[in-house]
């Protein structure tokens, strides 16, 4: 009896894995093949891998997006963990608060992040637009040439770039929090009483010690990114497009083989990331196993 539920469960976690990689494995064989169709094999090529590193289009979005999610990822890595910080030092009703306000944006849909994000730069901006043309024509009313020039904002690149950070720093948050809890908060106070400034404690003290949290929050932050669709989509206007809203476009036209060769080498960067930080985080903590004894 005990075999035959063995064998019924391993039969069905690999019913279960086929359901999710399925769509992967024949997308992925597809990428290589030398004909257009999507479902009839004809012959192993790299044409499609050829013509996408061609495409202009494609790589200009590809570009983007590194730059945007490297970015993205860099200013929430820095502004998380400060925030993470803050919170450590807080009493633990506030903090509670807090905590359960940051994780609102991870919960939330990102239609939701995308449209308000999108309705506040469009109010932003309009408001700014119209103070630029008041003052011109003010000026202009009096007859005096001005000097400063007010630029017309709208959405783009630096609109998309924020709301990336917006969404990631809860992320990185979320990541850091536990790594402080896991401190010794005495290490803290024995720097600061043998003459370390607080940046000193924070640099040599802190930072050591929550330094896997902050890795696992920047790898998130880069992820989450690179992958954004939707926050993209609302914030980016028509001056710039991502990876994603690139494949959006080309699906809406065509099914080419070249987003399949597009999203298999997404899938083995983000296989190649979460491959790296499971080996980080195993060797991390046979180390503090081997510290330990």
């Amino acid at each position: 009896m005990k075999k035959q539920r063995r064998v019924g469960s391993r039969l069905f976690m690999a019913l279960v894995f086929l359901f999710l990689y399925a769509p992967i494995l024949l997308m992925v064989v597809f990428s290589f093949n030398a004909g257009n169709s999507n479902v009839v094999w004809q012959g192993f090529s790299l044409r499609w891998y050829e013509a996408l590193f061609q495409d202009r289009s494609i790589m200009g979005s590809v570009y983007t997006t590194l730059l945007v999610s490297l970015l993205a990822t860099v200013a929430a890595t820095v502004a998380g963990t400060f925030a993470a910080v803050g919170f450590y030092s807080m009493r633990r009703r506030r903090r509670n608060a807090l905590l359960a306000v940051n994780n609102i944006p991870m919960t939330n849909a990102d239609i939701v992040t995308g449209v308000s994000l999108c309705l506040l730069f469009v109010a932003v901006f309009g408001f700014w637009n119209q103070f630029a043309a008041n003052y011109r024509f003010t000026l202009n009313l009096f007859g005096t040439v001005y000097r400063i020039t007010f630029p017309q904002l709208s959405l783009g690149f630096g609109t998309m770039l924020i709301a990336h950070i917006t969404f990631n720093i809860p992320y990185v948050i979320l990541s850091v929090g536990p790594k402080l809890r896991q401190m010794d908060g005495n290490l803290v106070d024995a720097a600061r009483d043998l003459g370390c400034t607080w940046m000193g404690a924070f640099f040599k003290v802190i930072l050591p010690e929550i330094k896997p949290g902050i890795i696992s929050g920047a790898l998130i932050a880069f992820t989450m990114s690179v992958d954004d669709f939707v926050i993209s989509y609302f914030t980016a206007g028509t001056s710039v497009s991502t990876l994603a809203m690139e494949i959006y476009g080309m699906a809406r036209r065509r099914i080419s083989p070249e987003i399949n060769a597009i999203s298999t080498l997404l899938f083995v960067v983000v296989l190649a990331l979460l491959a790296f930080h499971n080996i980080r985080e195993s060797r991390a903590q046979r180390a503090a196993a081997r510290r330990a004894y």
